[in-house]
């Protein structure tokens, strides 16, 4: 369940940890070795990579680097020590700006 109409964000949305593991790994099922994330953030940036690299480099290990999803959005995601899946993105069609 997602909504582009909570003021005060560009989307908001619930998902199953099914769902994330998908969007993680490709797979429905989170990895056992790695703990369940217990919440999920994402933050607008807009570079991705260069925000990946520097987490990275502040000793984040990173679930996987910067990615284009097959609708466009560019993803990098993290699972900090207190659970939270945290995802660094770029959003295309938050940025478009034409008009109509």
């Amino acid at each position: 369940m997602f909504t582009h109409n909570l003021e005060g964000t560009k989307h908001f949305g619930l998902w199953p940890l099914s769902e994330a593991a998908n969007a993680c790994f490709g797979t429905s099922e989170w990895p056992a070795e790695i703990p369940a994330p217990q919440a999920s953030i994402e933050f607008e940036v807009a570079d991705v990579p260069a925000a990946a690299a520097e987490l990275s480099m502040k000793g984040y290990r990173l679930i996987h680097n910067a990615r284009t999803e097959p609708w466009g959005q560019i993803t990098a995601r993290l699972l900090n020590p207190e659970g939270l899946l945290v995802a660094m993105c770029y959003s295309p069609s938050f940025h478009d700006t034409r008009d109509g």
